[in-house]
């Protein structure tokens, strides 16, 4: 079984479930989870959890994300993106004028944002996702919800279209998790006043991952023939270097072989001796065993979560 975490390139039409399905059958293994759900529109980054990486899943879900995608302006749909029915058109005419106040409504949505997240999404209500109520053509009220967005910028020049009096705006949006790209459009849109809706989505970054080194599908499995797979394989307390790592002593190794706590006596060596909060920890050899936190009041290390 491999265990670690694999940066794959979500490609268009694919669900994040069918690139784990799809991943199950090359790789020969089942436990293998994702962090951060894609639409099957969308493309790009989706790292996918592979064995006891797969513990990970809950310890990185909230790493910041970037994306670049296109908001189109003068057009209003159900779904907040161009797959989905057009509710509503009002024109939008490119000019100096309307580019300032551009920049201005997407300058306002920089910092801490309550979004409304769309109905069509897999949040859950009342044990329903609320794309299933959509569908059934009912809306619910939904509470907002505190994101943040670190930086928007427009990373290209906007393409009027007279006869549709639509704009098309490439944006970049560095953002935390939970921001749904689509309703930030659709919020910048409504803001302008004409409306708005997403075009085109693709994720370049979660964390440390980046699209540069996102593999297909296609080249995974070329990889596993070729035996080559292990390459890109990040180990999964790669995946935890914010944390200090400390070493246990041969003889004291029982007890994180058995997920009890220790305490600083046990420690061989330590990358900050004086580390009180989360930490990696390793038995003699340099195998990596868990995550633990320091308990003050008792002072020992208490076991997070066990990757034996």
């Amino acid at each position: 079984m491999i265990d670690g975490m694999l940066n794959v390139y979500k490609e268009k039409d694919f669900t994040s479930h069918d690139v784990v399905a799809k991943l199950r059958g090359i790789l020969k293994q089942k436990k293998i989870g994702h962090t951060g759900t894609l639409d099957p529109a969308a493309t790009g980054v989706l790292p996918v959890c592979l064995g006891r990486g797969t513990k990970l899943c809950d310890m990185i879900a909230g790493q910041d994300k970037v994306y670049e995608a296109v908001l189109l302006l003068g057009v209003t749909t159900d779904t907040q993106d161009t797959t989905g029915k057009v509710t509503a058109r009002h024109p939008a005419v490119w000019s100096p004028e309307f580019k300032t106040a551009l920049d201005a409504a997407a300058a306002s949505f920089k910092g801490d944002y309550n979004q409304v997240p769309p109905m069509y999404s897999a949040i859950k209500v009342g044990g329903k996702k609320l794309y299933e109520l959509a569908r059934e053509g009912r809306e619910i009220s939904r509470k907002a919800r505190r994101v943040h967005i670190y930086e928007i910028e427009m990373t290209g020049d906007a393409q009027y279209d007279d006869s549709a009096q639509t704009v098309r705006v490439p944006v970049r949006v560095h953002c935390s998790k939970g921001t749904y790209i689509r309703t930030l459009c659709h919020d910048i849109g409504e803001k302008m006043g004409c409306g708005g809706c997403m075009e085109a989505l693709t994720r370049i970054r979660v964390g440390n991952f980046e699209i540069g080194s996102a593999l297909t599908l296609a080249q995974i499995e070329r990889m596993v023939k070729e035996q080559t797979l292990n390459s890109v394989i990040v180990p999964v307390d790669d995946m935890l270097r914010e944390y200090p790592a400390v070493y246990i002593k041969e003889k004291d190794c029982r007890l994180i072989y058995n997920g009890n706590p220790f305490k600083a006596e046990n420690i061989e060596k330590a990358e900050n001796a004086d580390a009180c909060g989360q930490v990696r920890v390793y038995d003699f050899s340099g195998r990596f065993v868990g995550v633990y936190a320091y308990d003050v009041d008792g002072r020992q290390y208490k076991p997070v979560k066990m990757f034996l």
